[in-house]
């Protein structure tokens, strides 16, 4: 008999710590906590960030999103934050994930990718080399006005599960996943983790009927290859 496949879930865009309760409860296992960008939803302060970061249990996962480039600034804005993870959503300047994991020892680095095409294997492949895992989503970081995540659409699987047979580190969807299509997204691409923020939400709060939901479409997916 094949295995039962469990992807960890990822809940983005908390935006208060009983949100974050609320996620944890239904099976979360990772915390996305979103700071200044130039769209999109989810942004709390600072402040916020790190409070909710303090409370979260050991053995979650608190991310803290950055669209900063610099590493200085995304150093000092983690230090402020005190996650246990974060998120580069923008492409960053050449050496920061160096200088960011020597200034940072313990803190686990995700890069975020906006698939678009063949490019998007080449740029995966390419930084998997100086992260701890690689999220793969649908934004446009090539637009006037950045679209760096939180846009409730889907990319072409098809590159993901490319990306994810390519790289041998972690590997998190992303990019508006819902309880009607993670089943079919998790058996295509096989990731490590699923990134979700718009699909379980309702006029922008968590919504744990959704939320309930999902975590019950992804029960007995068998593994795949």
């Amino acid at each position: 008999m094949e295995p039962c496949f469990h992807p960890r879930v990822k809940v983005c865009c908390i935006s208060s710590v009983e949100e974050a309760w609320l996620a944890i409860r239904c099976g979360a296992s990772a915390l996305g906590l979103v700071s200044e960008m130039p769209s999109g939803p989810g942004v709390i302060s600072e402040a916020r960030i790190a409070e909710i970061a303090a409370i979260v249990p050991p053995g979650i996962t608190t991310f803290l999103l950055t669209c900063k480039q610099e590493p200085e600034a995304i150093i000092a804005q983690h230090q402020r934050c005190a996650t246990n993870c974060i998120q580069l959503v923008d492409k960053v300047l050449p050496g920061s994930h160096t200088r960011i994991k020597a200034a940072l020892p313990g803190i686990s680095l995700v890069q975020v990718i906006h698939v678009s095409g063949e490019e998007s294997i080449e740029e995966a492949v390419e930084l998997a080399e100086h992260v701890d895992a690689i999220l793969l989503d649908s934004g446009n970081a090539n637009l006037k006005v950045k679209v760096l995540g939180g846009t409730g659409r889907t990319h072409n699987w098809e590159f993901s599960r490319r990306i994810r047979k390519k790289i041998d580190k972690p590997l998190f969807l992303a990019g508006g996943l819902t309880a009607q299509n993670a089943p079919g997204a998790t058996l295509q691409v096989a990731p490590f983790g699923l990134d979700l923020c718009s699909g379980v939400r309702t006029e922008g709060k968590l919504d744990a009927t959704k939320l309930l939901a999902f975590f019950t479409s992804l029960q007995n997916l068998k593994g795949t290859a």
